[in-house]
C-alpha cells in the first residue's frame, strides 16, 4: 500500500506555507530547524494558557492575572505624557469600565480599532487608584473568534529571543499553524495498528494533533498528548528492539557450546568466594548467549563492587574453553593495570596466559605481544585504547569485554569488533548505574544483565555531610583512622584537567594536609592529571602497598583503584561533583572487612540541587536510587553526556515524567515484532509505512550502543 498524499505533502519546503515570508521563513529554519511542514506539525506547545474562562469587570481583583473578557470599546483617545504619548481605550462589558492601553504602534492599532463592536481581550490587568486597565492587550472580534481554530486552551509554543525581536510572536506561529492544517485538512493518515488503538483506548492521529494544538479542554489536551507520547516512545523503541532481532538473526556469532576444564576447574575448585544469585543469574544470562549462533551483545550493569568483573573473567574462561582469545578494554591506564593484576591473581592457578597492553607497554614487550597474540600463545588480552591499534591482531578473539564503554567513542569500539573475520562476542560493562527508562531508550538495543545485590558481609559505608567549619574534628577522625592502620583518600574537584583554578585547589589541600599530617609520622600520596603516567603509577603503587596512608587527588581515582584497607573517603567541596561522581568515588572505600566511611565537605552556601544530592548520598548507598534522583535532576542528555545526549532530543515525551508510558509502549513493540517479525500483517501496515517513512527521513533516532 502506497504511503498516503498526505505523508509526500508534510514534506513540502516551509517555504511554500502561505503567508509566510521568505526572511521569517529562514529565521524559522535557523531557531527552531523548521524546514517542512512535519517539521512545524511536530513543533508541539510546551504550555498552555486556559482561555476556557471569561471574566466581568466587576469580579477582576488586584492579582496582575492574566484575564479575557467580552466587551465593546466606546471611545478612543490620546492621552501626552513626559515621554511622547500613550493611545487609551475605553473598554466597557456593562458592568463595569476599564482602560486599554498603548505605548507603542499607536498609528496603526488606533486605526484598525472598531467602536461598539464586540471583542474578546485578553491579557494582564493593572491596578491603579481603584481603577483597572491592560496594556497591549490581544484582541480579536468576537465574531471572528468564535470561528476560529483558535482554541479555548491557548497553545504556547517554544520560542527564541531571536524569534520574538523579529516578529515571529506566539500569535505568528499559531496562525502559521492554523494554515498548515487549513493547506493539510487535517488529514493526516494513521500511524499505528486498529487492534492496538481499541486496546489501549487512543484517539486517532489527526485528533490528536489537532486537539495538541488546538485543544477545546484540558481532557482533549491530556488524550491528544497521551497518544503522541506513546507513539513517539513506541516508534523508538520499535526501532531499537527490530535492531536487537535483525542484529541476533544476521550478525552471526561463534558457538561456544562447550563449558570445559577452564570454567568447571575454576568454578569448583579455585572460586575465591561463593557467588551471589545475582552473579549466578547474569553468567546463565551469558552462557545462553554465548552458546547460541547469534553474537552476543549484552550490557552488564552493577554497582561499585558488586562483582562484575569475575562475572566478566567467567565468561572469557567459556571462550578460551571452546578455542578462542579474549581482550577487556579499560578507559584509563591505572584501571587496565588494575583489571590485570586482579584477573592474574584470579587466575594463577589455571596456566592462563594473560598480558597487558596500555601505551605505556615498551615497545621490545609490544613486539612480544603482538607475536604471541597472532599465532595463538596468548589467552587473554587486557588492555587500554592500545588495543584498537591496527597492529593489535588476534589470532581468534571470541570475546571482547568493554569497561565503562560510555568512556569510548563509537568508532573506537567497532575498531575492536572488526579485528576478526566475524565479529566477537561483546560484553559492555559499567559501574555506574543506569535508570531503567533510560537503560530502555539508550541501551534498547542491547539486552541488559543487572548485577542488583552485593557480596556478603560487605558493611555499608557511612556518609557524612559535614562544612568547612568542622574541619578540624575531621582532622581527628582522620588520626584516628590512621592510628588503626588504615588509610585515608582526599578527593578534589577537577572539572577539566587544565583549570588553574582546581589544580591550585588541589595543592593548596596538599600544603594544608602536609601541615596537619607532618613527616615522618605520615607519607602522603599525591596524584593529579597533569603528572605522567609513570610518577602517578608511582604514587599510585605507594599506597597500594600502604607505604603512603593519605592519597590527595583529584578525581582520577574515580574509577577502579582497589585498596582494601583504604577506610576513609574526603570528598571537598561535594557540592561540586555530580550524584554519580559522589557514588563512584564513595565505592573506593569499603572493599574491606572493616567499617567505611565517607565524608563530604562543603562550605555553608549551598545550591537546592546540591543539597538534593548530598541528602541523597547520605540517605541511600542503592547505586539505582541514586541514578533515578540523578536523572531527574540532571535530564537524561545531561547523564549520558554530548555523545548520547541526541538520542533523547524527544519531541514530546520526557523519559522521566513518561516512564510508565515508555515501559507501556516498549511491550507493545515487542508485543507487534513477536508476533509480526517484518511488519507484513495487513492491519500493520500503518507500522510498516510509518517506519520506512521514519527512517527514510531521518526522524527516527540511529542509536549505537
Amino acid at each position: 500500500m502506497p504511503l498516503s498524499m498526505n505523508t509526500y505533502l508534510l514534506q513540502t519546503p516551509i517555504d511554500r506555507l502561505k503567508g509566510l515570508w521568505p526572511k521569517r521563513a529562514e529565521m524559522l529554519k535557523k531557531e527552531l530547524g523548521i524546514h517542512t511542514y512535519q517539521d512545524l506539525l511536530n513543533l508541539f506547545p510546551n504550555r498552555y494558557l486556559d482561555r476556557t474562562q471569561y471574566y466581568k469587570i466587576s469580579e477582576l481583583q488586584p492579582t496582575n492575572a492574566e484575564v479575557q473578557i467580552v466587551g465593546k470599546i466606546t471611545h478612543i483617545k490620546t492621552v501626552e505624557q513626559k515621554r511622547g504619548k500613550r493611545l487609551v481605550a475605553i473598554f466597557t462589558d456593562g458592568t463595569h469600565q476599564m482602560e486599554l492601553v498603548w505605548f507603542r504602534g499607536q498609528k496603526w492599532i488606533r486605526e484598525s480599532l472598531k467602536l461598539n463592536v464586540p471583542y474578546v481581550i485578553f491579557g494582564k490587568t493593572k491596578y491603579f487608584n481603584g481603577s483597572f486597565s491592560m496594556p497591549h492587550p490581544e484582541m480579536e472580534l468576537l465574531e471572528k473568534h468564535e470561528k476560529s481554530m483558535r482554541s479555548a486552551m491557548q497553545p504556547m509554543y517554544p520560542s527564541t529571543e531571536k524569534l520574538a525581536n523579529s516578529g515571529m510572536t506566539n500569535r505568528v506561529l499559531n496562525l502559521l499553524v492554523q494554515q498548515l492544517f487549513l493547506e493539510t485538512k487535517n488529514a493526516f493518515a494513521e500511524t499505528l495498528p486498529k487492534p492496538l488503538l481499541e486496546e489501549l483506548k487512543l484517539v486517532s492521529k489527526k485528533e490528536a494533533l489537532f486537539n495538541v494544538h488546538f485543544p477545546k479542554s484540558q481532557a482533549h489536551l491530556a488524550r491528544a498528548q497521551y497518544r503522541l507520547k506513546f507513539e513517539e516512545l513506541f516508534y523508538i523503541q520499535l526501532q531499537l528492539i527490530r535492531k536487537n532481532l535483525v542484529h541476533k538473526s544476521k550478525i552471526k556469532g561463534y558457538t561456544f557450546d562447550k563449558i570445559g576444564t577452564y570454567f568447571n576447574s575454576f568454578f569448583s575448585e579455585h572460586l575465591p568466594f561463593d557467588l551471589t544469585n545475582a552473579q549466578k543469574r547474569v553468567i546463565k544470562e551469558i552462557r545462553n548467549d554465548l552458546g547460541s549462533n547469534a553474537q552476543m551483545n549484552r550490557l552488564l550493569q552493577g554497582d561499585v563492587g558488586s562483582g562484575k568483573t569475575i562475572v566478566a573473567f567467567m565468561s572469557m574462561l567459556i571462550a578460551l574453553d571452546n578455542g578462542f582469545q579474549a581482550c577487556l578494554m579499560a578507559p584509563t591506564e591505572i584501571l587496565s593495570v588494575q583489571h590485570y593484576n586482579g584477573l592474574l591473581e584470579l587466575s594463577k592457578k589455571l596456566n592462563t596466559r594473560i598480558e597487558l597492553l596500555t601505551g605505556s607497554t615498551k615497545t621490545s614487550k609490544r613486539r612480544e605481544i603482538h607475536e604471541k597474540l597472532e599465532n595463538g600463545e596468548l589467552d587473554i588480552l587486557i588492555g587500554t585504547h592500545a588495543l584498537l591499534e591496527d597492529k593489535v591482531k588476534f589470532k581468534n578473539l571470541g570475546l571482547a569485554i568493554v569497561d565503562e564503554q560510555h568512556r569510548f567513542g563509537v568508532e573506537q569500539r567497532s575498531k575492536l569488533w572488526h579485528k576478526n573475520e566475524y565479529p566477537p562476542h561483546v560484553l559492555v560493562m559499567t559501574a555506574t548505574p543506569i535508570p531503567r527508562t533510560l537503560a530502555m531508550s539508550v541501551y534498547g538495543d542491547l539486552d541488559i544483565s543487572i548485577i542488583d545485590e552485593l557480596p556478603p558481609g560487605r558493611k555499608d559505608i557511612k556518609t557524612v555531610h559535614r562544612f568547612d567549619a568542622n574541619r578540624l574534628k575531621v582532622f581527628r577522625f582522620i588520626r584516628d583512622e590512621i592510628s588503626k592502620g588504615r588509610q585515608v583518600y582526599i578527593v578534589y574537584p577537577l572539572i577539566q584537567e587544565s583549570e588553574t583554578m582546581d589544580y591550585k585547589d588541589l595543592m593548596d589541600g596538599y600544603e594544608s594536609i602536609s601541615r596537619e599530617f607532618p613527616m615522618p609520622d605520615y607519607q602522603i600520596s599525591i596524584v593529579h592529571g597533569q603528572m605522567k603516567s609513570t610518577d602517578k603509577e608511582y604514587e599510585m603503587n605507594r599506597f597500594v602497598k600502604g607505604e603512603t596512608q593519605i592519597m590527595v587527588a583529584t578525581t582520577v581515582i574515580e574509577v577502579g583503584v582497589n585498596v582494601p584497607n583504604a577506610s576513609v573517603m574526603i570528598i571537598e567541596s561535594a557540592e561540586r561533583f555530580g550524584l554519580s561522581q559522589l557514588h563512584q568515588l564513595r565505592g573506593r572505600v569499603g572493599r574491606g572487612a572493616e567499617q567505611s566511611y565517607c565524608i563530604l565537605m562543603t562550605g555553608h552556601k549551598l545550591s537546592a540541587d546540591a543539597k538534593t544530592r548530598l541528602q541523597t548520598m547520605v540517605r541511600t548507598s542503592d547505586g539505582f536510587e541514586i541514578a533515578e534522583v540523578d536523572l531527574k535532576l540532571r535530564g537524561p542528555g545531561d547523564l549520558m553526556g554530548t555523545q548520547q545526549s541526541g538520542v533523547l532530543n524527544l519531541r514530546i515525551a520526557d523519559i522521566v515524567k513518561d516512564s510508565d508510558i515508555l515501559k507501556i509502549a516498549r511491550s507493545y513493540a515487542m508485543k507487534v515484532l513477536k508476533a509480526d517479525p517484518n511488519l507484513a500483517s495487513e492491519e500493520n501496515i500503518p507500522v510498516k509505512n510509518t517506519y520506512a517513512q521514519l527512517v527514510k527521513y531521518r526522524n527516527i533516532w540511529n542509536y549505537i550502543s
